[in-house]
């Protein structure tokens, strides 16, 4: 009887020590992990929201540039951070869902991580070097399959979102491409440039500025309806390839373990932000598109990665993608 009152005392004190950081958080800087290195799309996309998200929460945002492994080392370490909300991760397709397929990762992408919000997403466009005669995405297919020696591919390495989306291609069409992989995408998107490789499909902020100044051609954007920054490019289902969409998309995570009141304060502080029309300007112009106001909670970030998940597992699995 004693040991369970001293429990309760205990237990009753932990709680209230837990009431009152909830009460006051936050009290100091927040860390957002960015596993990816700097000056990159995603990178850039952090910092924006981190900016903002400081004044909601009254405390700065810290942006840390935590690299290696494909962002499975700066992730892995907001995974055994204390889940105090101090410590979040700025992720997405490539460090929720693919690393989970193609990496041995001691964490768990849906267990270890408490959901605070989707933010935005960019989709995907499909591209060719400019010599290519086709002037549209049917023109384009027809001149891949008569290619029969296998038209080549920029990627920008096994597991990239836009080597996925060339498998996804490769499915939906029957054609098979050869695929020539890069260290990333800047790279192979020059190389496109420079006509050594035939076809890309790769993240709009990175392949538009080259399809805008003719050096290579644009057949649609893997996505729903056009797009406010482009929108000369048609969607796939206009160009015909119907229901071909892919997008690199991010969101935020804490710790697993994180208080309800402080996930809460969080949530609050990127809906707040992302309803900002100055920060809706500075993410279009980077051609990113923001989650409706309905996909905004921390439940529906856990249902669409879960469902990202289920979607590319088999496509990644089929592929047998192998991690450089």
């Amino acid at each position: 009887m004693r040991a369970l009152l001293i429990g309760s005392v205990f237990a009753f004190a932990w709680a209230s020590v837990a009431g009152a950081e909830a009460e006051v958080y936050p009290s100091r800087p927040v860390t957002m992990v960015v596993p990816v290195a700097a000056g990159g799309t995603i990178d850039v996309t952090a910092r924006i929201l981190a900016e903002h998200m400081r004044v909601h929460l009254g405390q700065p945002v810290v942006i840390e540039n935590v690299t290696g492994a494909g962002g499975s080392i700066g992730t892995g370490r907001v995974a055994r951070a204390e889940p105090d909300g101090y410590t979040l991760i700025f992720g997405g397709l490539n460090t929720h869902v693919i690393n989970a397929v193609v990496l041995r990762l001691p964490y768990d992408v849906l267990e270890d991580f408490q959901p605070i919000a989707l933010t935005s997403a960019f989709p995907l466009m499909v591209v060719s070097k400019k010599a290519i005669p086709a002037s549209d995405l049917k023109g384009l297919i027809a001149w891949l399959a008569a290619n029969a020696d296998k038209p080549t591919a920029g990627a920008g390495g096994p597991g990239s979102p836009s080597h996925l989306a060339a498998l996804l291609f490769q499915q939906q069409t029957g054609i098979r491409l050869a695929f020539v992989p890069y260290r990333g995408t800047g790279v192979a998107i020059n190389d496109l440039v420079a006509g050594h490789t035939d076809l890309m499909i790769d993240a709009l902020p990175n392949a538009l500025p080259h399809a805008r100044a003719g050096a290579i051609k644009a057949y649609a954007v893997m996505a729903k309806s056009r797009l406010t920054i482009a929108p000369e490019i048609p969607t796939v289902d206009e160009a015909g390839l119907p229901g071909f969409y892919m997008q690199v998309w991010l969101a935020l995570w804490a710790p697993k373990g994180t208080p309800a009141p402080i996930v809460a304060r969080l949530n609050a502080a990127v809906v707040a932000t992302l309803g900002e029309p100055a920060l809706r300007s500075r993410l279009g112009e980077l051609g990113q598109q923001i989650f409706p106001r309905d996909q905004l909670t921390p439940k529906a970030l856990a249902d669409f990665n879960g469902a990202e998940l289920e979607r590319w597992r088999p496509i990644i699995k089929a592929a047998d993608i192998k991690t450089q």
